[in-house]
């Protein structure tokens, strides 16, 4: 492909290869969930709470192998992490297909998991943290809308389990997911640093004038270690702000097609709901990723947080079809504006060598949190029968993430 276009830089044939493997992992553990869930439920009669208790576990897997993903990542290489995660998606999806109890259930969801926590958004993010410096805001934005164009394909998922079956659509699911790796892995490169590049594109070693002084563009990196950047409050910061507003989405990717089949929609109409919260997300993640190279990203981040708790209080107090697509408007704008951003913001702070094990560390104590809240969610839906008090818990931390956000500063790198 370098060959075939030599005047592109090929960090951008590893953003748009990442893009389509967030697309496929987007649809097939986070914006898929909620119908897999009603699948389920309708099938075998299982609880919510039951259910949301898979979804749980694979957090606390998650948040026991976080860390560790992140070294494998930094240590190993995408290219390899990516493979396996992968490999492991596809056998439990076609695992998934054959299940008729809660047993075999969780197990499938959790190879499922663990091959998303290997392969998945972190080994991928961290990718393009690497390829890109100046351009990697709206790098990311461009390829997180994977994350949304998942989004898109969610009718097709439901169209799918309701016209054929569940264990026809699933194994089909994991099939795709078998031989999509291939290719992709041909493409994947770790770092710019493989091919004789530097992020965005300088050859290696390229010295630019700054001010009649030359500099090394390798020297001016300012690299974190795991260690220096625990050290600093904007870890900290970042790290509970983007809680507040990731248990919402984690939640809403399992609850908010059965809150929406709760209100009378068929599940092909509730799919039209995330598909319309994605038609807006993606022209908001990229327009987001365009201006925070203008902008600030802090201020720009605490807007889309703001507006993403606003949906989501919409949707807890009304039960209309006019309040569903006004909840996709919002929830479009601030999930998909603020996706990209609290990412890139890290690279930007932390740099890229640590980068996939300082964000393993970070999913820590966001997995913990979610192992509690999609739990929550199901278990108030189970005993009061609404979604209302887990659904407006999480549109105030939303809105408490927009205000703290607004107190970080860029950290300094000291020696100790």
């Amino acid at each position: 492909m370098s060959r075939r276009f030599p005047n592109l830089f090929y960090g951008w044939w590893i953003v748009f290869t990442s893009a389509v493997l967030l697309t496929l992992m987007s649809l097939t553990v986070f914006q898929g969930l909620g119908t897999v869930l009603v699948s389920l439920e309708r099938q075998y009669g299982w609880s919510r709470t039951a259910l949301s208790g898979a979804f749980s576990m694979a957090r606390v897997e998650g948040a026991i192998l976080g860390p560790i993903e992140g070294v494998l990542v930094d240590r190993v290489g995408t290219r390899r992490m990516v493979l396996i995660g992968f490999i492991l998606m596809g056998i439990g999806f076609v695992w998934l297909s054959q299940v008729d109890n809660l047993i075999e259930f969780y197990a499938a969801f959790m190879t499922i998991s663990l091959g998303s926590g290997l392969g998945g958004w972190l080994a991928i993010v961290a990718m393009v943290n690497n390829w890109f410096d100046k351009r990697r805001s709206f790098a990311m934005s461009i390829a997180m809308s994977g994350i949304h164009l998942g989004g898109l394909l969610v009718p097709v998922f439901a169209f799918s389990i309701e016209r054929l079956d569940f264990s026809i659509t699933t194994i089909g699911v994991g099939l795709i997911l078998l031989v999509v790796v291939g290719p992709a892995t041909l493409i994947i490169r770790s770092k710019p640093e493989d091919m004789g590049l530097l992020p965005d594109g300088k050859p290696e070693n390229e010295t630019v004038s700054e001010n009649g002084e030359v500099i090394d563009l390798l020297e001016t990196e300012s690299d974190f270690t795991v260690m220096q950047a625990l050290k600093t409050p904007a870890f900290w910061i970042l790290t509970v702000t983007q809680i507040s507003s990731s248990v919402s989405i984690v939640t809403l990717a399992l609850h908010l097609v059965p809150k929406l089949t709760d209100m009378g929609m068929t599940l092909s109409s509730a799919g039209t709901v995330v598909l319309a919260y994605t038609v807006v997300a993606l022209p908001a993640q990229s327009i987001a990723g365009y201006l925070a190279e203008r902008l600030p990203k802090i201020l720009m981040i605490s807007i889309f947080l703001f507006l993403q708790g606003a949906g989501i209080a919409l949707i807890a107090v009304f039960d209309n079809v006019i309040a569903a697509y006004m909840f996709a408007l919002l929830y479009g704008i601030g999930f998909g504006g603020r996706t990209p951003l609290i990412t890139a913001i890290r690279g930007d702070y932390f740099g890229r060598k640590a980068f996939a094990t300082i964000m393993g560390v970070s999913q820590f104590p966001m997995n913990l949190a979610m192992i509690v809240a999609p739990l929550f969610a199901g278990y108030m839906f189970d005993t009061t029968g609404t979604y209302i008090v887990p659904f407006m818990t999480f549109s105030v931390l939303c809105i408490f993430g927009s205000g703290l956000i607004l107190f970080v500063r860029k950290p300094q790198k000291t020696l100790s």
